[in-house]
């Protein structure tokens, strides 16, 4: 009875510390959607204060997604070579200036550039921060874990929507505040986007100094010949014995060759690179930043004011939240084929219908909504909680964060042209037909991802390596299995 106690309290004592580690992790998370969301409020007041036209309303609504390429191009080159978490620390320095910089620029020529700056934190943060959980996790967890990057962005999201919708709200209620402070009242009254941008730099710096407690990533510190220090971190997470045997496992897979990009282009995984840039371009493809950039002005075409296009964007990014959640809960247990399938289709279709209710004469406004936040919950419980699972698991461990950095680049390249053109795209063709365009490729994506994509639940990093080389015939039979089982 006292060793079962014991090995209780040692049993918390490792999941605790693999929870804090994961937690910070997640925080990239936090500050990656509320850096994408804040662009949402801002909109309309920056494209009024500055006189935009739709050209320059979309280069203001994607600048963060250009930094955000490039952050993501060099990230997994970066972390490869100085690890994991000094290049996290990097990115919430970069969050931080990008705040500050965007709350108090005197003109737009300035805001680009800070704003391009924050992307950048995101480019490095959406590569670094599942790669760095997913080399964490155990196999049985990992899944729900790295699932955690994705509920972190969905908060961020939501944080970002509710800190808009508050200060637009007190800047409405309180035009006397701040009368005798200048600067402040430019801020938080007469130009109150300036506020919504500066809150970022809270997350920012609680997301620097929790960086500063974690450890590095013990497959990294393997790759850089540290593995006595790698033990010693595992041994906390797994014990001792689970924890040798890992090494051995990481030491193996290293062993073989050193990785390098061509790799990538090898039969098996090369499916791997496809695998991964498919769920990237296929994941812009599906809308989703579309409504987290630019709902206000999509449900102001729906016919509602500013400030009820504020609250209804924060009930969607409240349904975003519950179906993050719910795919936490089953993604190890369902695995990652079923929710991204059936998700997607779901997606596919509730954009049909939101196409034929945006192409009618008078839009019902009240029925968009419903059938927006059922679009949100699908992509929720799909590729919105499997793609940074994913991309964290299906490429080898020598070349895994630069890998991840060809994905992520796709995602940011293609999240940057949609961002870009949707203004535009939408003035010529109308609200309706670019729904529709979004629906035609989701159509496309159910497809591909049930051709290409494995299931990984349960399996370690390693397995789902050896899965890439083995045999079509040995494959045809796991899918054939696969299709067999029952959920």
């Amino acid at each position: 009875m006292k060793l079962s106690k014991m090995a209780m309290r040692n049993n918390r004592r490792k999941n605790a510390y693999l929870a804090l580690i994961c937690f910070v992790a997640s925080l990239g998370g936090i500050l990656f959607g509320f850096d994408t969301a804040v662009i949402s409020g801002t909109v309309s007041l920056v494209e009024t204060q500055f006189a935009l036209d739709k050209i320059n309303v979309g280069w203001f609504g994607s600048s963060a997604l250009l930094g955000a390429i490039i952050g993501s191009l060099f990230a997994g080159v970066l972390s490869d070579k100085y690890g994991r978490r000094p290049i996290l620390i990097l990115s919430a320095i970069l969050f931080f200036l990008s705040a500050l910089g965007s709350t108090i620029p005197p003109s737009f020529e300035v805001l680009i550039p800070a704003r391009i700056l924050g992307g950048i934190g995101i480019g490095i943060a959406s590569v670094v921060a599942p790669l760095f959980i997913s080399e964490f996790a155990p196999a049985n967890l990992r899944g729900r874990l790295v699932a955690l990057y994705q509920l972190s962005l969905v908060i961020g999201i939501l944080l970002a929507y509710y800190s808009n919708w508050w200060l637009l709200g007190f800047s409405q209620a309180n035009k006397t505040f701040f009368e005798n402070t200048e600067l402040l009242y430019q801020i938080m009254i007469s130009e109150v986007w300036r506020a919504m941008f500066g809150m970022e730099m809270i997350p920012a710096a609680l997301f620097f100094f929790l960086l500063l407690i974690v450890p590095e990533s013990p497959r990294w510190l393997v790759m850089d010949a540290k593995e006595d220090k790698a033990l010693r971190i595992l041994e906390k997470i797994q014990g001792k014995f689970a924890a040798v045997k890992e090494i051995e496992n990481i030491q193996y897979v290293l062993s073989k060759k050193k990785g390098t990009l061509k790799e990538l282009l090898k039969p098996g995984f090369r499916i791997a690179l496809i695998a991964g840039l498919g769920l990237s371009i296929f994941g812009q493809f599906t809308g989703v930043n579309i409504i987290v950039y630019y709902g206000p002005d999509i449900l102001g075409n729906a016919g509602f004011n500013f400030d009820n296009s504020l609250k209804f964007q924060a009930a969607i990014g409240v349904i975003n939240l519950i179906f993050t959640i719910l795919a936490i809960w089953k993604i190890d247990s369902w695995g990652r084929r079923p929710l991204l399938i059936g998700g997607m289709a779901s997606v596919c279709l509730s954009l049909l219908i939101v196409a034929a209710l945006f192409s009618k004469p008078e839009a019902n406004g009240i029925l968009i909504v419903i059938m927006l936040c059922v679009y949100m919950a699908s992509l929720s419980f799909s590729i919105n909680a499997v793609i940074w699972v994913l991309l964290g698991e299906i490429y080898p461990t020598r070349i895994r964060g630069r890998a991840m950095s060809i994905a992520t680049f796709a995602n940011w390249g293609t999240n940057f042209t949609t961002a870009f053109f949707f203004p535009w795209f939408v003035s010529q063709i109308g609200m309706g037909a670019g729904f529709l365009v979004f629906a035609g490729f989701c159509f496309i994506a159910t497809i591909f991802f049930y051709k290409t994509i494995p299931e990984t639940k349960g399996k370690t990093l390693e397995e789902i390596e050896q899965y890439w080389t083995r045999s079509k015939k040995i494959k045809k039979q796991e899918i054939i299995n696969l299709k067999n089982r029952k959920f």
